[in-house]
């Protein structure tokens, strides 16, 4: 064999061996340096507040700071797409929620990423429940009492949301598809302006956040009737669900870390193993009930595959329903 030959093998060879150990050696490296966490929503909202309880047991966990960087706008799109265009070398991460990954995507498809295929799913973090409220006057006491009372009076009931394209909005009319009712939609900049109506008596239901719609009830100016988890929700063990009426009813706003596409699966499975340890931590689990979530962890195929449910649902409602974010 000649030399040169010889050369080019030894040069083939040394390169596959090289390609062979480059992800695990970067793995055992990593991380070396401050880990950036992209929230696509502005400071002091309760993403933001969840990412920074998050971010700093995730940081404890793996052994490097963990920063949060706020990119708000477009409804989480501008900092979504910002994460998508990052190296995927795990320094950057981004707190997604239903609304950049499920809800957007489906009501938008010009949103500048693709939310399956842009990028890398590393776990399920979070979700938060809505509750369905009701005046003190409403003659509703209990879930299939409102569904009963809907049903007689078709068209003479109303519920507020906080704009079109919302999970509130979409949960409504979610909710009155799988319920046979024909119920008015008042559309508000906002819950918490339609807080005034719905205590007045004004609009007859609000599906609000858990976080937000709890304080009222338990200042006694609105009533609860049930709330959107599959199953009954530790944050409130007691309260019925929706789906012990309507079976299989589920709306919640969920969290959950991805990287960029192409994320070696190395250090997926590393930030994963340290994400999911982070939710474990008992600080971890008393902060996001304060915030109205609950901790979830998963791995990043269970998470993908959530993710793929929900939007598949919502694109369904919004397709039926005729739902425009106009």
């Amino acid at each position: 064999m000649k030399r040169t030959h010889i050369i080019h093998l030894a040069a083939a060879f040394s390169a596959a061996f090289s390609l062979a150990f480059t992800a695990p050696a970067a793995a055992q490296n990593y991380p070396s340096k401050p880990i950036r966490m992209i929230v696509p929503f502005p400071a002091g909202g309760a993403t933001d507040i969840l990412a920074r309880a998050l971010s700093q047991k995730l940081g404890e966990k793996i052994g490097q700071t963990v920063v949060v960087d706020n990119r708000p706008g477009a409804g989480g799109t501008i900092g979504a797409d910002a994460a998508s265009k990052a190296p995927a070398d795990g320094y950057t991460l981004l707190l997604a929620t239903s609304s950049t990954h499920s809800i957007g995507p489906a009501i938008n498809p010009k949103i500048p990423y693709n939310a399956e295929t842009d990028f890398t799913p590393i776990a399920y973090v979070a979700s938060s429940p809505n509750v369905v409220l009701v005046p003190n006057s409403s003659p509703s006491k209990t879930m299939r009492d409102f569904i009963e009372h809907a049903r007689k009076t078709p068209g003479r009931l109303n519920y507020a949301s906080s704009g079109n394209g919302t999970i509130v909005h979409l949960t409504s009319e979610y909710f009155k598809a799988q319920s046979g009712t024909f119920i008015l939609h008042i559309p508000y900049r906002g819950t918490a302006l339609a807080m005034p109506d719905l205590i007045s008596g004004k609009v007859d239901v609000l599906f609000d956040s858990f976080v937000t719609g709890m304080p009222h009830v338990r200042d006694g100016k609105l009533r609860v009737l049930a709330v959107t988890t599959l199953k009954r929700t530790s944050l409130a063990p007691d309260m019925p669900t929706v789906s012990e009426t309507l079976p299989g009813f589920e709306s919640v706003t969920w969290f959950g870390v991805y990287g960029p596409k192409g994320m070696p699966p190395e250090l997926t499975a590393k930030v994963n193993q340290a994400l999911n340890a982070a939710l474990a931590d008992a600080d971890v689990k008393d902060r996001f009930a304060r915030l109205g979530a609950e901790p979830t962890g998963s791995t990043p195929a269970a998470f993908a595959a959530m993710v793929r449910a929900d939007t598949a649902k919502w694109k369904k409602i919004i397709a039926e329903r005729k739902i425009t974010a106009d």
